[in-house]
């Protein structure tokens, strides 16, 4: 029976939007899912701002227009179709430089009937803004596109370019009105029962903290992140996000795509699969998963605790304090329950459980 990739390894979500669809995606690779949104993604269909953007833009077409991201685009085209001013507001832009900020706002932007003029090389706006500055700006309309959010900073630098710069806002990223199954998904990387946590735009980021920090648990979550769970973010953009939240190193994908962080989540955790020779079987063992002579069993959090702090001692003996301190929080825990988990974890060790070994007065060793 061969594990699979994430066979043995607990993700967190934390999107609102196609959460399933990247549920389904870790689960094929035998990955444990546990949802936690940390935003909701409100559209701005009836907005007035929203109409009011467009009928400008349809009163003075743009000579540039920065497509953010492809939901953005699409929501948008869909809307104004929707008002009755689809097939003008296509007309309006059809001699504007569409700049976009990734491969996803592009292949919206196109699939909407837009021809796009330039791509920021590496979705991030720094670079698009780079790219915009290059251009005589000075009495130029630019029209954008926000994301979830303003951008006073693109707006600040446009401007003092000369530009004339018209925000269409298109929808919002806002707190879920629910924040429970966010905070426990924080108490859940507190204790050792998820091993990552993913984000598809950096406000999921900052939100989980913000959730974090309403109970108090936002430097715990930070050093979570930094010692033993895995910031999974989508993109460069996101990455940036958990990074401004202290989080020194995201597991991040070359491009933004969610299939990819899957992989890169999945190559990760496949590279920390171990396997060992105890009493002479080969025992292979990955995250919560351990394959025992063909036959799979799965550990529970504090079995688990357990069998890494013996593996990672590599046959010395472990103090039992140092076993209740890891696994329990406290070295003053009761050592009872210590002695109970050894016995399930041997019994879950099927043929290789007798090679965790008792050195009476000082702890237990893993006769590797």
């Amino acid at each position: 029976m061969a594990l699979l990739p994430l066979d043995g390894f607990t993700i967190g979500i934390t999107a609102d939007r196609r959460w399933e669809e990247q549920a389904q995606l870790l689960g094929r690779r035998g990955a444990s899912v546990v949802h936690g949104p940390t935003m909701t993604t409100l559209y701005l269909a009836s907005d007035e701002d929203l109409r009011r953007a467009t009928l400008a833009l349809l009163a003075e077409p743009p000579d540039y227009l920065v497509a953010t991201t492809g939901i953005g685009v699409r929501a948008w085209l869909e809307t104004a179709s929707s008002w009755g001013l689809g097939d003008r507001l296509l007309d309006a832009l059809a001699h504007t430089k569409v700049v976009a900020r990734g491969p996803k706002a592009a292949a919206a932007a196109q699939a909407g009937g837009l021809e796009v003029w330039a791509k920021s090389t590496n979705e991030r706006m720094d670079a698009l803004v780079s790219l915009l500055l290059a251009e005589p700006l000075a009495g130029r309309v630019v029209a954008v596109q926000e994301y979830g959010m303003p951008n006073p900073e693109l707006t600040i630098a446009l401007t003092e370019a000369g530009a004339v710069v018209i925000e269409v806002p298109v929808y919002r990223w806002e707190m879920p009105d629910e924040t429970v199954p966010a905070l426990r998904l924080v108490e859940a990387a507190l204790e050792g029962r998820v091993d990552a946590v993913t984000f598809t735009s950096a406000p999921a980021v900052h939100n989980l903290f913000a959730i974090a920090a309403q109970k108090g648990l936002d430097d715990d979550l930070r050093d979570a992140f930094n010692r033993r769970v895995v910031a999974g973010c989508v993109g460069p953009v996101c990455a940036g996000g958990a990074s401004e939240e202290g989080i020194e190193a995201p597991l991040v994908p070359a491009l933004g795509r969610l299939g990819l962080l899957v992989r890169v989540l999945s190559e990760h955790f496949e590279s920390c699969r171990q396997t060992y020779v105890l009493e002479g079987v080969e025992l292979v063992v990955q995250g919560a998963a351990v394959e025992v002579g063909g036959e799979r069993a799965e550990l529970t959090p504090k079995e688990r605790s357990v069998f890494e702090s013996l593996a990672g001692a590599t046959g010395a003996v472990v103090s039992r304090s140092s076993l209740l301190e890891r696994g329990w929080g406290s070295a003053d825990a009761d050592p009872h329950v210590l002695d109970a988990t050894i016995g399930r974890l041997r019994r879950r060790l099927g043929p290789c459980g007798a090679a965790i070994e008792t050195t009476p007065g000082r702890g237990y060793r893993l006769a590797v």
